[in-house]
Order: C-alpha cells, then sequence, then structure tokens
C-alpha cells in the first residue's frame, strides 16, 4: 500500500515525515498520473487557494474525484479539509473545491496568524488528549448525516494537525 501527499504547495513535507515515520511507504504527488498508484492521497494544510489553483493548472481536480471515485481514500487538514467541502464558507470568489465530504467549512474561522492558540482535545477513538493547534484554521460549520465527528473544540468540529477529514465512504476502506 503506498499513500501520497499533495506535494503542491503547504505542509507536505511534515506529512510525508509523519507518514514515513510510521513505516507508510509515501510519494509525494506533483503529478495527476502519479494517483494512478495509491490507496490514498493527503492533501496537507496551507493556503488553500493555492493549493486549489495549482490543483487546477495541473489538472488535479477531476483525477483526484475519478480515483476516490474508484475507492481511493482522501485525508485533509486545515487547508485540505477546505478542498474537501461541499460548500466553503468565506472562500476566495471562484475558489474550487473537489466536495467530496458533505461538510460546511467556514475559511479561516480562528482568525489570523496572531490569534493561533494550542487546546487540548478529547478525539473519539484515541486513549490520550491530543494537543491541537490552531494556526489561521478552518472549522466545520455543518455536517451530513454520514459524516462521524471525530472531534470537536468550543462546540465546533475541527480540523487542524494530525485530525483530518476523511470523506465517509473511505473509511470503509
Amino acid at each position: 500500500m503506498q499513500i501520497g501527499v499533495l506535494a503542491l504547495q503547504g505542509a507536505f513535507r511534515e506529512h510525508v515525515y509523519s507518514l514515513e515515520a510510521l513505516g507508510v511507504r509515501t510519494v509525494a504527488v506533483r503529478l495527476p498520473e502519479q494517483l494512478d498508484e495509491l490507496a490514498g492521497l493527503v492533501i496537507p494544510g496551507g493556503e488553500s487557494t493555492a493549493i486549489a489553483k495549482l490543483m487546477e493548472t495541473y489538472g488535479f481536480y477531476e483525477p483526484v474525484i475519478e480515483r476516490h471515485a474508484e475507492g481511493m481514500a482522501v485525508w485533509g487538514t486545515c487547508a485540505g479539509a477546505i478542498l474537501l467541502a461541499n460548500e466553503v464558507i468565506d472562500g476566495v470568489e471562484g475558489q474550487r473545491s473537489l466536495e467530496l465530504m458533505d461538510v460546511t467549512v467556514r475559511r479561516n474561522a480562528y482568525g489570523r496568524q496572531l490569534e493561533s492558540f494550542e487546546a487540548d482535545l478529547d478525539i473519539a477513538h484515541l486513549d490520550d488528549v491530543f494537543r491541537g493547534v490552531f494556526i489561521r484554521a478552518p472549522w466545520i460549520e455543518a455536517v451530513g448525516p454520514e459524516v462521524e465527528v471525530l472531534a470537536k473544540h468550543d462546540d465546533r468540529s475541527s480540523r487542524r494537525g494530525r485530525i483530518g477529514s476523511w470523506p465517509r465512504r473511505s473509511t470503509r476502506n
């Protein structure tokens, strides 16, 4: 099994290092053709509008949607979660998402860089408390009936750091 990390912009190196440290065969994905060999794809945190523009330029949208329909899991952290959402609030006009997860996200909901903070989170299926980092992070305003919320901060569904957003049907793979 090989997992790809979209390596167009953002924290892709950190995701590659983390997956490799867990013993996962990992590849930095820079071209759509690389998706064919993957069991899963991680879309990292970064700047969602920059990643979206680069995905458009390099032709990633349709191949990711098609591979997901074929069973490839897709996970998004921060900007990646924005790119997976069905609806984006406070997005840049014309910003496109993959619409693979039935959630509504609010872009940069936790404020500007200076308003960044850390908080302990209780995460479903984990025994230990996880220290979440909120840096210009999105929050999830609404979830569809098939979405399992794994963690909340101040009663809001949140995804940041190692906490990600998996389209629900992909978690069965």
